[in-house]
Formats: structure tokens, sequence, C-alpha cells
């Protein structure tokens, strides 16, 4: 059980060491920068470098998303029924499933010698996804729920929670600048093809650039990105295996009742405030990731600024990297709800402004660190929201145990399905409008499709997501409620934490005292 409410302890007295708290930390990286590199670049790469038809690539991406859908709750339910080994119980997940995630990361880059036909390259980059998505997966669900077992009390799981969510920002800045380089060596290479093309013949709109010109620059660019990235996925795994220790839970008193994975499903979608709360999520990370995924083509054909493309995503990422600790400073004033409906907010004037003027670099750059503090609380907020609903469930169902890796693998999915939803339907959109691999120019109707993808589209979405955030039931006083409550009903698992952290064996990873509010102002919330 989780300590939610005992007396905050001190680093020498039981506390979660500093050293453990930035271990745990940097192994929230390679997620990050593989999602970043991914959501930024791939749908370049695979409709441009590759040169495959936008239907082909639109199909590569929903597939592997909704693959990913089942792949994620899967294994999240397969982790919960996992038994202890003398490293953990979480983390040889992490270390088992890493070297093939390296591969894997790195395949999904690779454009074989020669030129590569169509009916090689999607399966290939099909399979290469779908495996991708699948072992981070087996990654990233049991890192999430490792939180639970870094020892302390609540408020230092609180800590460590900070430390991750501060260095998966500097990691997404970091992932946005190396693929900023890697887009503007395509830029530059296209743009010298196109060039030379006009010196020659002249360009009529849709002209695609010479195959000859078959940007091996931009390609080796791509490749040395991804080897970049695996390198540092490695890294950081080895971190947060040499300097986190699994801790073990103390015993449970209560029986325990093993569901199996339909019921826990089940279970999970008949919660109401689990269920209005995913909704809530899918739709706006949907709309979130409509716009952003679309974020490199509409700076290049719609308004003007692909060679300014790393430079407004950098004031875009930095802007939400500062405001998610002010975000969290607002949640502790005025409660989560009342700041999530004030964050996504923001993000509607700041999309109509840019389509509007799309083309006007200072209004552009401004607009971004507009979106950036919306974006902040997207990252922030409902993964906040989400221990609350957990300890709502726990309340309600005190025999289900083991629970949790399937709550959060849920809800991680949903956020991974949102964003396979918005490039599926982006490619296929700009496929029926006419748009083609290599082009120099593109048609007006291009051109519109990447504005109606940009703003309409995801205000529409995000305002449907916000309806479902309004009924969201859980406030800022049933918190309280249930936090005293589940004080009443838990009282051996508290007097057990008091004798120590390695109190027994982990016979659930269910931890109904997981809270992500801290019980200090200024605390940051459990991502």
């Amino acid at each position: 059980m989780e300590r939610s409410f005992m007396a905050t302890p001190q680093e020498g007295s039981g506390g979660i060491p500093l050293a453990r708290k930035m271990c745990y930390a940097v192994g929230g990286i390679p997620y990050q920068i593989t999602t970043v590199a991914m959501g930024v670049s791939l749908q370049i790469f695979l409709l441009d470098v590759v040169q495959m038809e936008a239907f082909y690539v639109s199909m590569i991406l929903f597939v592997s998303r909704a693959w990913d859908a089942v792949t994620d709750p899967l294994v999240g339910y397969l982790v919960s029924r996992s038994h202890w080994t003398p490293i953990g119980k979480l983390i040889p997940w992490v270390v088992l499933s890493m070297p093939f995630a390296v591969l894997s990361y790195v395949l999904l880059w690779f454009v074989p010698r020669g030129s590569m036909s169509q009916a090689f390259s999607v399966p290939w980059f099909l399979a290469a996804a779908c495996l991708f998505e699948t072992l981070m997966s087996c990654y990233n669900v049991p890192y999430l729920s490792l939180n639970m077992f870094l020892g302390g009390n609540q408020r230092d799981r609180d800590s460590a929670t900070a430390y991750r969510m501060g260095v998966e920002m500097l990691a997404m800045l970091l992932a946005s600048v190396i693929q900023g380089q890697v887009v503007a060596v395509y830029n530059t290479e296209k743009e010298g093809a196109c060039q030379q093309l006009a010196q020659a013949h002249g360009i009529p709109q849709s002209t695609p650039s010479p195959h000859t010109a078959s940007l091996q620059g931009t390609r080796k660019a791509f490749l040395t990105s991804a080897l970049v990235m695996a390198a540092l996925f490695f890294l950081c795994s080895l971190v947060l295996f040499l300097g986190v220790k699994e801790q073990q839970a103390p015993p449970c008193s209560h029986e325990k009742v093993q569901v199996s994975y339909l019921t826990s499903l089940k279970m999970l979608a008949c919660h109401i405030p689990y269920q209005r709360l995913v909704l809530g999520f899918v739709f706006s990370a949907l709309a979130f990731q409509m716009s952003l995924g679309n974020f490199a083509l509409f700076c290049s054909h719609a308004a003007g600024l692909g060679a300014q493309f790393q430079h407004l995503l950098l004031a875009l990422l930095a802007a939400a990297s500062i405001a998610v600790p002010f975000w969290q400073a607002v949640l502790v004033r005025i409660g989560k709800k009342a700041t999530v409906f004030i964050g996504l907010s923001l993000f509607i004037p700041a999309v109509i402004i840019i389509a509007c003027v799309p083309s006007n670099l200072p209004v552009f750059m401004i607009m971004c660190v507009l979106m950036g503090f919306s974006v902040a609380t997207m990252f922030l907020l409902p993964w906040s929201m989400l221990p609350d609903v957990v300890d709502d469930f726990a309340m309600r169902n005190p025999s289900c145990k083991d629970l949790e890796p399937l709550f959060f693998s849920c809800y991680a999915f949903c956020s991974k399905l949102g964003g396979g939803l918005s490039v599926g339907i982006s490619t296929l959109t700009l496929h029926f409008v006419g748009y083609r691999a290599g082009a120099c120019n593109h048609g007006d109707g291009v051109v519109t499709a990447l504005i109606v993808l940009f703003s309409p589209v995801p205000i529409a979405l995000l305002l449907v997501g916000m309806v479902f955030f309004r009924y969201y039931p859980i406030n800022e006083k049933q918190c309280l409620q249930l936090q005293g409550q589940l004080t009443t009903v838990h009282p051996e698992a508290t007097s057990s934490a008091d004798r120590g952290e390695n109190a027994g064996r982990p016979t659930n990873l269910q931890q109904p005292h997981s809270s992500a509010k801290s019980s200090e102002p200024g605390g940051w919330g459990r991502r």
C-alpha cells in the first residue's frame, strides 16, 4: 500500500534518495524522445523520403497504432500477473524489452540500398512500426508502474514524479532539436533540387522533384538521428537498471480476487470516472496530435516557413516546459477540472490566429508559445487526475488487486490511439486532395486541407473532449473524502508502512493511496 497520509520522512530516514529519483527520471527519456521523433518526422519521412503514396502511409500509421491499442492493455495485464524475481517484478520487463526496442527503432528509419518498391516498402515499415510499438509498450507500461515501488511515502513519490516530468520535458526539447536538424537537411536538399529543376524547366504546380536527387543526405540524416536516439535509449535504460532498486510493498490483509483480462477491462470500462476521464483524454489528445502531427507539413507548405520549423517547434516545447510547474501551482489553488478548462481553452485562439496569418513569423512564434502553455496542460492534468480515479476504484472494489498497470496501460493506449487516428486521418485526407510525394509546390486543395487539419478539426475535437471533462465526477472535495476513507479502510497497511519499506512480498500492484495531489502547495502532480 502506498503511505499517502503519513508524515513526510526525510531522506535519511527512509525517504527516496535523490540519486534514485534522478535515475528513475532518466528512465522516462526513451519513450519521450522516440515519441517526439516519430510524431515530428515519420510522416514526412514516409511521404517524401521513402516516396510512399499517402494512402499507404495512412495505413501504416493507423494500423501500427491500432496494433498498439491491443498490446498496451494486454501488456499491462501481463505485467500485473508477473511474479517477483531477484531484480523485482517490473524491472525485468524493462531490461528484456530494451535491446529489441532499440533495434526495431533503427529499422523503422532504415531504407535499404537501391530503389525500394512499394510492394516491399509497405510491409517493411508496417512490420517495423508494429514491432516497435509492441516493444515500447513492454518498456513503458512497467516503467510507469514503477513509481509505486520506489519507496518513501506519497510526497516522496510526487517528488520523484516531478523529477521525471522535468527530465522528460528536457528530453522532448532535445529530440526536437535533433529532429529539427533532420527536417532542416530535408528542406535544404529539397529546395536545392527544386531550384535546379526550375532553372532547367520552370515549375508548374505540384511538380515533383527529380528522383535522381533522391534525398540521400536526408536519408543519412534520418538514420543518424535514429542511431543517436537508440544510443540514448540504451544509456537511459542502463541508468534506470543500475540506479533504481524496486522496493517490495507491505503485505495486505485483505483477500485478493484474481480476475480475467476481459473482466478487468470490463470493470475499468464500466467505472464512470475512468470512462469519462478516458473519453475526455482521447478527444483532447486527438485534437492536439491532429494539429501538431501536421505542424511540419503546415509550416512547409501552407505557411512557407519550413526553414523556421525548428525554431517554432523549440518555442512551443520550451513554453510547455516552463508551463508545467505553472499549471501545477494553478491546479493546487483552483482545482484540476478548472485548470483543465483554462489550459485547453488557450489552444483554440492560438490555432485560429496561426491559420488566419500563417506567414507572419512574429505572430506565429507568439502563438506557438501560447500553444505550448496549452500543451503543458495536456501533458500534466490528465495524468494527475488518473490516480484519483484509481483511488475511487480501490474504494469501490477493495478486493480487486493488481490492476494499476492496467489503468496506466489503457490510459497510455488512449494517447497512442489519438496519435494513430490523427496521422491516419491526415494522410488519408492529403491523399484524396492530391498530395504528391516530393512535390516542389502543391495546389490550393492541399494547402486548404493542411489549414483545416491544423485548426478547425482540432478545435471541434477539443470541444468534445472538454464536454467529457465537464462531466468528470471527481472534484477536490471528493478526493479528500476518498483519502480519508482509504486511510480508515486500510489501517493495517499504514501501520505496516511505519515499520519499514520491505515489510513483505509484493502481493499487489494496486496502490489505493496513489493520489497525485501533493499535500503541500506547489507540489507536482503524478503523471
